[in-house]
């Protein structure tokens, strides 16, 4: 069983966080968060991170050098209230990206790089941003291939498309884990980059080519209804998996989980 001391994983922030399974979830209102946000990784926790944190050691350690994570699900917020451990709210990707970039509509020293999504769409995200905020604060866009986290040239073409446009925020859509264990990876070759944003299919939502489901059924936890019956090919396997979550939960509640042990990796 994990402690539930703050300890190490507290020891630089002046905030709360609290353990869900083997990962600690901070404690910060959405406000909060763009109060806070000043440099680091941000990485956006819900069942199927879960999952893959179980198995993926390197995953797991892209988790454990976040600065922030926060709650991406109802479900991650429902089960840290269940076990004793509440957090202020839910805080997912989808809501980060559009409420960062109206904060920092105004400061332009905030330059967005989008990195994801099909081809075209984070051009069409870039846009509709821009749109929004009244300036350029996205400066650049790539969709890259579906080979592009195992191909060394393609990476090295956009790190240095990064490096040159002068980004200093990177939102990245690769989808989990790829995107969290490419931007632990590869943070040192972008020097210009403060902040970096794992955040699944928000890039999509940005560019409005997938829709997002109903306000009311994200309030109540019924996104994955929306999802699995709109794209049911996309998404039928990754929610049939996430039901070991519910079981994994009811243990570390029980105080009978057990984390699996992973060696130290360094980054």
């Amino acid at each position: 069983m994990i402690s539930d001391a703050q300890g190490d994983s507290t020891a630089k922030r002046p905030w709360s966080r609290k353990r869900l399974l083997n990962v600690w979830v901070d404690d910060l209102s959405m406000t909060e968060l763009m109060q806070r946000l000043q440099a680091g990784t941000v990485h956006t926790l819900n069942p199927d991170h879960l999952y893959h944190l179980q198995r993926n050691a390197e995953f797991f350690a892209a988790y454990e050098r976040a600065d922030f994570i926060t709650s991406d699900s109802k479900y991650v917020y429902w089960s840290l209230g269940w076990i004793g451990r509440r957090i202020k709210e839910k805080v997912s990707g989808s809501d980060i990206v559009p409420t960062f970039c109206q904060h920092h509509r105004d400061d332009s020293s905030v330059k967005v790089f989008l990195l994801g999504a099909g081809p075209g769409v984070a051009q069409k995200a870039m846009e509709r941003i821009n749109a929004r905020a009244g300036r350029e604060i996205v400066v650049g866009a790539h969709g890259p291939s579906m080979r592009f986290v195992t191909d060394d040239a393609e990476i090295a073409a956009v790190l240095r498309l990064i490096n040159a446009s002068g980004a200093t925020v990177l939102i990245v859509g690769l989808g989990a884990p790829k995107q969290e264990i490419w931007m632990d990876r590869y943070r040192s070759a972008m020097p210009g980059i403060k902040i970096m944003m794992g955040v699944g299919a928000t890039i999509d939502y940005e560019a409005d080519v997938v829709d997002r489901a109903p306000r009311w059924m994200t309030r109540n936890g019924l996104e994955w209804v929306y999802r699995i019956t709109t794209e049911p090919k996309r998404y039928w396997r990754r929610y049939l998996r996430d039901l070991e979550f519910f079981w994994l939960v009811l243990l570390d509640g029980l105080g009978l989980y057990r984390a699996p042990k992973f060696e130290r990796r360094e980054p």
